[in-house]
Parts: C-alpha cells; sequence; structure tokens
C-alpha cells in the first residue's frame, strides 16, 4: 500500500506502521506482511529510522514504549540510559562547568538504552506469536547503513544551522560531513559502514551484545578514549524495565503515557486540565487558548515535580487520581487572561513511530538522541552517535535532577496512547521538546472530541509555546495558516505571539498516529511536515 499523502490517512486490515521516514515505514510494513506482530514491526521501523533519520535518533539514545495487548493491559517499558560511573557534579566543576555540555564527550553523559528496550519488547512480541528473528527485523537498518540512504531536507538543513557546534566532537565530521568539511546536500547518498557492521554483528549475537559482549566492549574503549563519563561496568549493569503506565480518565476517553523521568504527566495533565473547561468547538479561540494556558499550568507542575522515578517527591499517580486537585487547577484558567509567562523551558529532537495489527496490539513509541545529532561523538569502531540527554541534569545545588553517578535524567519523551469511548485504541506521538504534550493535545483533541479525520487533525496549523529544537524562543508561536481572528483574540488576552514563517514548520514537529477499530479496520497517519508516511497491509 502506497504511503499516505498530506491531509490523508491510510487503511489496513491485518497491520499499519506510521514513521516520520518512509523507509522505516516500510521497514515495519514488511515485517507486517510477512507475518510479524506490530511489536516486531516497530522494532524494524525503530532500527531502520536511527539510520536514516540519524539527527533525530540514533542507536545511541533511549527510547520509550506504550504497548495495548488484545486483553486491554497497557505495557509501558521504559529504555533510559543512567548517568555513568565519571558523571559528577565535582567532576564537571573541576573543569571549570556550571552546567553540563550539549556537545562533545561531557555531554555523552549517560548509558544508551534504546536497544535494550528493543530487546525487552521482543520478549513481548514473542507472549504474542512473534517468531521473527533479530536479525531479520535488522536487515532493513544494515542494509540502508551499508548501501546508504538520501540526505533529507531537514538533515541538510540542521547540519547546515549546528555544524559549528558539532564539527568538533569526535567522529561527527568523517561521518556526517563530505570529506572536505561541507555540508551534504538534500538527496546526496550518506553510508554509515561502521554502524552496519555492528546492526549485522547484533543480528547474530543478539541486542544484548551491545551491553555486555563484543560490541558493548567496542563502545567502552571508544568512550574511555574520548573522554566520556561512561564506563564498561555502567554498560554491562544497564536493563530496560517496566514500570506501570500513567493513566488518567477524561470525557470520551482513558488516555496512557509514559511516567517519570518523562514529561508524560504533563501530556495527561493538558488533556485532563482542558476536558474541564467545557470547550464545544475545536479550532476556535476557546480551543486553542484553553490548551495553551492548561499547557502553562501542567509545565509548572511536571517541572516541581518530575524527575528520576527512584527520587519523585511526589506521586504522579495519585495527583492524576486527584479529581478536586485537578478540578481547582482548571478552575483557575481564565478564558480571557492569558497566565504571564515563560517559565523554564527544555529543548529536544525525537521521533515517534506507531504501529498495530489485526490481532489487537497496538504500540506506541518513541525514540530519541535528544538535540539534533545528539553529543555530536560517533564512535569509531561502532559507528555509534552518542546521545546528550544527560544536558538535562543540572550542576547547582538543590536542584531536582542533579547531575549523579546512575541518576536518570529529566526526558522530554513520551508516548502517548487511548483508549476511545466507542472503543477504538489510538496510538500517537510526535517529537519536538516542549512541543510534545503541545502537539499530543491538539491532535487528540482534534480527532477524538471533535471529529476532524485523522490526516487532517495532524495536517492543520499548529502552536507551540516554549523551547524546541535546542532554540532560545519562549514565545507562543503560531503557523501563519491559523485563523486570524483566533490569532488577534490570543494576542488581545495577552499572550506573546511570534508567527513562524513556514505554512507546516518543523519546529512544530512531526506527528503521527495508528488507531485500531473494534470492527478490524486500521488507520494510521503521518505529518505533512516530516518525511515520512503510513504504510499498511
Amino acid at each position: 500500500m502506497l504511503p499516505a499523502e498530506a491531509h490523508e490517512s491510510v487503511h489496513a486490515r491485518r497491520g499499519m506502521v506510521a514513521a516520520p521516514h518512509l523507509l522505516a515505514a516500510e521497514a515495519g510494513r514488511e515485517v507486517l506482511a510477512e507475518g510479524g506482530n506490530a511489536i516486531e514491526a516497530m522494532v524494524a521501523a525503530a532500527a531502520a529510522i536511527a539510520v536514516v533519520y540519524p539527527h533525530m535518533n540514533h542507536v545511541g539514545g533511549d527510547g520509550f514504549w506504550l504497548i495495548r495487548e488484545p486483553s486491554g493491559r497497557v505495557r509501558y517499558i521504559e529504555a533510559c540510559g543512567f548517568a555513568g560511573a565519571g558523571a559528577s557534579v565535582a567532576a564537571y566543576h573541576a573543569r571549570g562547568l556550571d552546567a553540563v555540555p550539549t556537545r562533545g564527550p561531557l555531554a555523552a553523559v549517560t548509558v544508551p538504552g534504546a536497544v535494550d528496550g528493543w530487546r525487552l519488547a521482543l520478549e513481548a512480541a514473542r507472549a504474542h506469536g512473534g517468531r521473527m528473528t533479530v536479525r531479520r527485523l535488522l536487515e532493513p537498518a544494515i542494509r540502508h547503513a551499508r548501501e546508504g540512504v538520501p540526505v533529507t531536507r531537514s538533515q541538510s538543513r540542521l547540519t547546515a544551522e549546528k555544524k559549528a557546534e558539532l564539527a568538533p566532537a569526535p567522529g561527527f565530521a568523517s561521518v556526517f560531513l563530505n570529506a572536505d568539511g561541507s555540508v551534504p546536500e538534500v538527496g546526496q547518498v550518506l553510508r554509515q559502514e561502521r554502524l552496519a557492521d555492528t546492526l549485522d554483528h547484533l543480528s547474530g549475537a543478539g541486542l544484548a551484545d551491545f551491553y555486555r559482549g563484543d560490541v558493548g566492549r567496542e563502545i567502552a574503549a571508544d568512550l574511555e578514549r574520548i573522554g566520556s563519563p561512561v564506563t564498561r561496568e555502567d554498560l554491562v549493569r544497564y536493563q530496560a524495565i517496566e514500570r506501570k503506565p500513567l493513566s488518567v480518565k477524561i470525557g470520551k476517553a482513558r488516555l496512557f503515557n509514559a511516567p517519570p523521568p518523562t514529561q508524560g504527566l504533563a501530556s495527561l495533565l493538558i488533556l485532563a486540565l482542558f476536558d474541564r473547561l467545557g470547550v464545544a468547538r475545536g479550532d476556535s479561540f476557546e480551543h486553542v487558548h484553553g490548551l495553551v494556558e492548561a499547557t502553562k499550568r501542567a509545565f509548572r507542575l511536571r517541572d516541581a515535580m518530575v524527575c528520576d522515578h527512584d527520587f519523585l517527591p511526589e506521586d504522579p499517580h495519585a495527583l492524576l487520581a486527584d479529581a478536586k486537585r485537578l478540578d481547582a487547577i482548571a478552575a483557575g484558567i481564565e478564558m480571557g487572561r492569558a497566565l504571564a509567562w515563560p517559565d523554564r523551558s527544555s529543548g529536544g529532537d525525537t521521533v515517534w513511530l506507531g504501529a498495530a495489527d489485526a490481532s489487537g496490539l497496538v504500540v506506541s513509541y518513541i525514540q530519541s538522541i535528544f538535540f539534533e545529532f545528539g553529543s555530536g561523538c560517533v564512535l569509531p569502531a561502532t559507528g555509534v552517535l552518542m546521545q546528550n540527554r544527560g544536558a538535562s541534569f543540572s550542576l547547582q545545588p538543590g536542584a531536582l535532577n542533579p547531575l549523579k553517578p546512575g541518576r536518570r535524567p529529566f526526558h522530554t519523551l513520551n508516548p502517548a496512547l487511548a483508549e476511545l469511548a466507542d472503543g477504538r485504541v489510538m496510538a500517537y506521538g510526535t517529537m519536538g521538546g516542549e512541543g510534545q504534550p503541545q502537539t499530543q493535545a491538539a491532535v487528540f483533541t482534534r480527532h477524538a472530541l471533535f471529529g476532524v479525520p485523522l490526516g487532517e487533525a495532524i495536517a492543520r496549523p499548529r502552536w507551540l509555546l516554549g523551547r524546541t529544537w535546542g532554540d532560545a524562543e519562549t514565545r507562543l508561536r503560531l503557523e501563519p495558516r491559523l485563523d486570524g481572528e483566533i490569532i488577534d483574540r490570543l494576542a488581545h488576552v495577552g499572550h506573546d505571539l511570534a508567527l513562524v514563517p513556514e505554512d507546516y514548520s518543523d519546529t512544530m514537529g512531526h506527528a503521527g498516529a495508528v488507531i485500531l477499530s473494534p470492527g478490524g479496520d486500521i488507520e494510521g497517519a503521518h505529518d505533512p511536515r516530516s518525511d515520512g508516511g503510513a504504510a499498511g497491509v
């Protein structure tokens, strides 16, 4: 089946994958066509997109899973790494630093968790009849890494924009710049031979080899050589884990998201607060203003609470279950006045992927290296591009998220899933730092609450309060396609506005969704702002 065009969704009966790059969606579709299940298709798509969209994610990053089983049980897999043994506040202060750098070896602070998340997800896949080998699932990724793929528009643009800060990072220039140091043009073929070798080795030795085998040994040796705080022992003891997902009930759905250290709490709070406002019409001033004001309250709670799961100051499950407290917060939202802003904000680059199959499995997955190209450090023996998620840690006394060996950093990543009142199950998500909860809310409310067709709900004009893509902007940014009357009213009630220049802006994230209906129809759509689509069988 052909990928979806902009504003359109794809329908299928056996299975569906949505991804921000067509080659990743196709890798997952092929697995479904060969009898694999949605979890196996997701692993294939996740491995492929780590190769074909390296500015957004890589095997040196983290991942988070929501898996809804046919029984209705929702499982959550946390595959985010902790800070390495050499990552201490004292060590960074000794280098004259008052913040964790965003680039270079000292930005490569945390163990990459994504690959072990694939391993744990495949254990769940086998419990649902999955029989695909790791070799088969990694096959498309290996082929794309070895034979090469065309450089996308966003990769070329971001390489040019960030070249000055990325080029000095060990290994970056040799993989992601031309031999003369210039930026690859759109359509130019990018090959990652060392990464192909690594994936090929893992396809035979097993995914755990990334941490405790030959690959792990090479990763550790290169990390030590460049001066990263992550050690061989850190890799050996790392394992992805399962936790209870966060959940909240609103009028027309039960919503699920990831617990801390992710900002999944904020995504659920926005929708729980907005649901209490009684907005009757989508894409109205009340819709946009209500979501923006709910976002501000949700972000304040997030910033006071979200840190490593083992050090939480408050139970997020209890907060979401406290209807009176949520009622009181929502009652403080004024439809005629904007709350003063900004507060602290966070950036980040990411990919979201979704899948569903006819057995009833629905998967929402998100994978990231944080900023574009992460730390910029490419390890020569393995071709692994290391994330810079550790830049979320603080070096300041008394911080909620302090840098400390073994601690998990704050994550903007959060996959979303909803059980709708009509029996449909919706997996949805996006990349985009602070924009993730906001775009999730825009897409979900448009489609699930106000009946906008899925593809159109994703494509319609969006907004963003705060930062994304590593920038410093904190105003409420709007795509210029948004209705002029809404823009005027937002300004009138006190929002500090800025129009982005593009009608379909990367700044607003790359969203997607997959929906499984009780009758067996599977619908998928992805963002016209991305290089992706949905593909089904």
